[in-house]
């Protein structure tokens, strides 16, 4: 395939599954403006449809400690939103952290200073290192980009776990249209809920029983917890108008808040991954997703994302260290990890996997009006 870059975001064919129109623009694009942009509603009519739902949570919390649960991860979309859930809907949210073992300074930082101020409880799930330790080394071996399922698979199971075991009703999550209106083609990061994968995976290149980790399938938590437990996750930056860069400047000002260099670099693994092993390895830089997004609502132009792209995410001389803090970590030598760098590339079809039912799944909740545009 020809190199080409949309001509409205920058998104281009280091998504091979990308398609543009006689003008150039992508199929992202096109998707947004079809399917998302329409159900989008940040001004009056969202607002009134926040404070019924935040109304509803109040009331299915009375006579509780919690009337919800949030996770935070220090970056700035957590951040954010545990501030407006505070101070703007009153809601009195249990502050739920996963420890995957690889938290950034700064991301600590950012939590106990919002904690401290706003007054509220944190609790903190630490995941055995161990498991983990083991369970990204399998990835590591695999030869797959997206190395960085076991912290996110961990993060997403524990946070429903807890939820359905102290029978809390609400899950307020800080994903939003506003900064992840693209979202990252299949090929870059697949489906980390993917069962079969995984236990393809544990079998060829692991012997951990993993006795503690938090598994937990996409029928689980996406249908089972969501339908028949009743449990919701909602999404109040979606209602509500969300500049990143203001909310940055607010979050600083308000509680010495320390915005992490990019996103998702609230996890130093997830800096070495995103950063440095993704683009380097594969050829797939998530910040073209992460700008297209800013792009499609506005914050960002064109021209602003393409000299930020000019540049890598990582410095030669961190990503250096960061290879070395990372092989340390997980016990490896730095030449056990270059050889994981280097040993021939993989996509999730070389492994059993489940995407069908993912593809369907995506459609029926398409259909329903649950998801708006589909991750292909």
């Amino acid at each position: 395939m020809k190199y080409q870059v949309c001509t409205r975001c920058v998104m281009d064919t280091t998504d091979s599954k990308i398609v543009f129109d006689n003008n150039g623009v992508c199929d992202h694009c096109l998707d947004f403006e079809q399917n998302v942009r329409p159900n989008w509603h940040t001004d009056a009519r969202g607002r009134a449809d926040l404070e019924k739902i935040v109304a509803k949570i109040k009331q299915d919390g009375r006579g509780r400690d919690y009337d919800c649960i949030m996770g935070m991860s220090g970056g700035a979309d957590s951040s954010y939103l545990l501030h407006m859930a505070v101070k703007e809907f009153g809601l009195r949210p249990l502050v739920f952290h996963v420890d995957g073992g690889w938290n950034a300074d700064d991301a600590v930082h950012n939590i106990n200073v919002m904690i401290d101020k706003l007054n509220l409880d944190l609790f903190t799930e630490v995941i055995n290192w161990e498991e983990m330790k083991d369970f990204q080394l399998t990835f590591l071996k695999s030869g797959l980009p997206n190395i960085d399922i076991p912290q996110d698979h961990a993060f997403v199971a524990t946070l429903y776990n807890f939820a359905d075991k102290h029978k809390i009703k609400y899950i307020v999550n800080g994903g939003n249209i506003s900064t992840e209106c693209v979202r990252n083609p299949l090929e870059w990061l697949y489906y980390g809920t993917d069962m079969a994968l995984i236990a393809d995976l544990r079998k060829q290149f692991s012997n951990n029983p993993m006795k503690t980790y938090p598994f937990s399938s996409v029928l689980r938590h996406k249908f089972f917890l969501r339908y028949v437990r009743k449990i919701q996750v909602v999404k109040p930056l979606n209602y509500i108008p969300y500049i990143k860069s203001e909310a940055v400047k607010f979050l600083e000002n308000e509680y010495s808040w320390k915005a992490p260099a990019q996103k998702h670099f609230e996890s130093r693994f997830t800096k070495f991954y995103e950063g440095y092993w993704l683009p380097k390895k594969f050829g797939y830089d998530t910040r073209k997703v992460q700008c297209s997004s800013l792009i499609l609502t506005g914050q960002m132009t064109r021209e602003e994302a393409l000299k930020i792209l000019e540049q890598p995410a990582i410095k030669d001389e961190d990503a250096k260290h960061d290879f070395e803090y990372v092989a340390t970590k997980l016990g490896i030598s730095v030449d056990e990890l270059q050889m994981y760098f280097k040993q021939p590339n993989k996509t999730y079809k070389d492994y059993k996997n489940q995407e069908s039912m993912f593809n369907f799944g995506a459609k029926i909740l398409k259909i329903f009006g649950v998801e708006r545009s589909i991750k292909r």
